[in-house]
Order: C-alpha cells, then structure tokens, then sequence
C-alpha cells in the first residue's frame, strides 16, 4: 500500500505508474484525494468542536464556582448538541477513513526506474540466457505423454478424485518430487531460515501481502471458517511478523519454506496450462526477505541468483527476466522471472519470480524495525521468490532428459536416489 501522504504529494507521478502499467482508467487516484480531503476536513472540523467544547467547559466550571447556575445551563444545552454533532463527525471521518483504506487497497505499487516500459509479454527484456537446449535426433514428446507412458504421474486419476489441475505423483513421480524439495531446501537452508508455517492463511494474512483484493478470484476460500487456503508460503512467511517493531540489527531476516500452494486459475485453459503447465495444487518453495530500505535492491539480486543457482545444478536452459511494467505484479516495485526450456514443447516455461516490493506490503502489516541511531521506527523492505516451483521443472527436466526408447536420464543431483533411468512407475 502506497503512503497516503506520497500520493498527495506526487499524485501526477502516480497516475503516470498507473498508465505505465496498463491502467486505462487513473480515476481511483482523484478518488483517493477527494475520500482524504473529505477526511481531513472533517477531523479539522471536530478538531474546531472540540476545542470549542473545551472552552465551554472551562466557562461552565467557572460560572458554576459564581453561582451563575441559568447561565451555566444554557451553555451546558449547547454542549450537549456539540457532543451529538461531534459524534455525528466521528462517524463520518471513520466512513471516510474506511473507503479511502479501500481504496488504497487497490492501487498498485510504483515501478522502480530500472522497470522497462511495456504492455505485454513481448516487451519484457531477456537480461541473459544460459545454457545449451538440447538437440534430439527424434521427435522430443511433451512431458504429459513421457509422464503417462513412464507412469510417474496420473492425470486421468487425479480429475477422477479431485479434479483437472490436481494430479496424482507416483512411484518414481513421487521420489522426484521429494528429491527436488529435499535439494532446494538445503539449497536455501545455506543461507535462510527454514520455516513450517500454517497451509491456511487469515484475510488478514491475505491482504497484507496483496493478494486481496488483487487476486480474489484466483483464491480457493473456506466460507464457513473464513481462511484462504496458501497460494504462495510468501503469504504466511511474511506475515510471520505483522504488527512487529524489530531491531535494526536483526535485518535481514531471510526465511524459506516448502508448501503446497493452492490455485483457482480461474479462466486458464488452452495446449499451454496442459500437464504440469499450470496446476491447481503445486508444491513450491519459497525464500523471504526483510531488509533495511537502502539494501532492498542489492537483496533482490542476491536472491535471485539463489534461484539461479538451482537451475544450474540441475542443467537446465534458463533465461532471466527483466518484467516490464505492464508485466509486472501488482505489489512489486521490480520483478524478474526466471524461465526454463521446454524440448518437448519448445517454449520456455516460467519457474521462478524474485520481486522486491520495498515498503508496499509492510505499510499493509505494519512491520517496522528500529533504527540504531534512535529516532522512529521505519518501515522495512519486503522481498520474496520462488526456488523453486515444481512442476514445470518437473515437466523441463523430463523434456530435456527424454531418451529415444522413451526412458529419462535425470542430472547427477539425482542419481543417489533414483539410481537408475526413469522408466517404469516403481
């Protein structure tokens, strides 16, 4: 959430950020500016009251001690309506206290300078691309029919108990699956604070870090109990210290943590969310960054070559990117992703994003932490990423490894466990 004092300041720039990102419409801003004048007004106004029905106080204290009783009553009826219009104020700032909160809620984030200008995906800009993608001298199969000749995952089954989008992993599925959480936490356990957290999160919990109202409809919810199911371990993780004060010495703080994440991924569909491209229930894992404001950017880099270094060990083509502002989150003021290559599809899949969302979420849970020098508390700096997300490394590590019998060869990382190529389900 942007600072409503920034915005009152800067409302040009801000409505420029909005046009930047793709906004067709920057209404919500002279909205915002008309909900705070009004607000300011009325509390100016019982402010005037208030001292108005101070003073009377004083007055009636003193005619009291004069034995002016009828004139003390009079001023006494007139304070008794002070009390009812101020109490009439009160409920009108807190009205416009309530929708100006609302509509704070839903302005995004500034991108930072370094964020190139676009609208859609073809105008993010590949900062660098690494490795060789494989040649085959047959015809590379997509991972879903790999997977179900293998038989490491069941699809068909997974839509019978559940649902599309919530498969079932199997036999040697289900060791690769492990395999890879087990390597990216001790990956990330080199340098973060592994964590368990809650699978439900609050709305709370949920509109602190801006997944509401931005992404609603792309949350499940259980009505009768109010929590939303996880759909990123960034949600429980950074809220770990919601309505905190820390000390400027603990910064940073870095946690990471595996979850399954949950989606509705409402409206996907299409070749390109087939198999393991876009699921409803993923497993994920996730780092967390709070900072000191001026190292937040550094911090971003360094987490994201956390998450390339995984790409590396486990030998995949990968690029990264720079988003640009009609790409970017809705929260983040600078976000790359990373992206796999995909042999059997031959696209690149998306595994990773690494954003620095500077104090836009932490003015949302208020997480402050105390400078050395003395003086109030400042808001810190949040960062999170995904090291990795499963299943489209998954679907690139079986493209990329097929062999022309149909078997998988995976990358050393894997060997100790599964031993042998991938080939049959136990």
């Amino acid at each position: 959430m942007l600072d409503i004092q920034f915005i009152r300041e800067n409302p040009d720039r801000i409505r420029q950020a909005l046009a930047d990102r793709g906004h067709t419409s920057t209404n919500v801003i002279d909205e915002v500016l008309r909900f705070d004048a009004e607000r300011r007004q009325v509390l100016t106004t019982r402010q005037q009251k208030q001292a108005r029905a101070n003073a009377a106080a004083r007055e009636i204290g003193n005619l009291m001690r004069e034995g002016k009783r009828e004139e003390a009553q009079a001023i006494i009826k007139k304070q008794i309506r002070l009390k009812q219009e101020d109490k009439d104020l009160a409920a009108q700032a807190s009205t416009a206290e309530t929708s100006l909160k609302q509509l704070l809620l839903t302005v995004p984030n500034i991108p930072h300078t370094s964020v190139p200008l676009g609208k859609s995906e073809t105008d993010n800009l590949v900062v660098s691309e690494h490795g060789e993608k494989p040649a085959f001298d047959f015809e590379p199969l997509p991972h879903w029919e790999l997977a179900q000749q293998i038989g490491l995952i069941d699809f068909a089954r997974g839509a019978k108990v559940a649902g599309a989008g919530f498969p079932f992993y199997v036999g040697k599925g289900a060791r690769l699956q492990r395999a890879l959480i087990q390597l990216f936490l001790d990956e990330a356990t080199k340098h973060y604070v592994e964590v368990q957290p809650p699978l439900f999160v609050n709305e709370e919990s949920a509109l602190g870090t801006g997944q509401l109202p931005d992404k609603e409809g792309q949350m499940y919810y259980v009505g009768e109990d109010e929590y939303y199911p996880v759909p990123t371990a960034e949600v429980p993780l950074t809220n770990y210290y919601r309505d905190e004060i820390l000390e400027e010495a603990q910064l940073p703080i870095k946690l990471c943590a595996h979850t399954p994440c949950w989606r509705r991924e409402a409206g996907s569909y299409g070749t390109h969310v087939r198999g393991l491209n876009r699921l409803h229930q993923f497993d994920k894992v996730e780092l967390v960054q709070l900072t000191h404001p001026e190292r937040s950017y550094d911090a971003l880099e360094t987490m994201r070559s956390d998450a390339e270094r995984l790409l590396t060990l486990l030998r995949l083509p990968w690029r990264r990117l720079l988003m640009c502002t009609g790409e970017m989150g809705f929260n983040q003021s600078k976000q790359y992703d990373l992206e796999v290559w995909s042999a059997g599809q031959g696209r690149w899949l998306e595994v990773s994003s690494i954003s620095n969302f500077t104090t836009y979420q932490a003015r949302r849970m208020n997480i402050r932490y105390r400078p050395k020098s003395g003086g109030k508390p400042c808001l810190v700096h949040t960062l999170n990423g995904s090291a990795l997300a499963l299943p489209r490394v998954v679907a690139a590590l079986l493209e990329n490894n097929q062999q022309a019998d149909g078997s998988v060869t995976l990358p050393e990382p894997f060997e100790h466990i599964l031993h042998s190529p991938i080939s049959a389900a136990c």
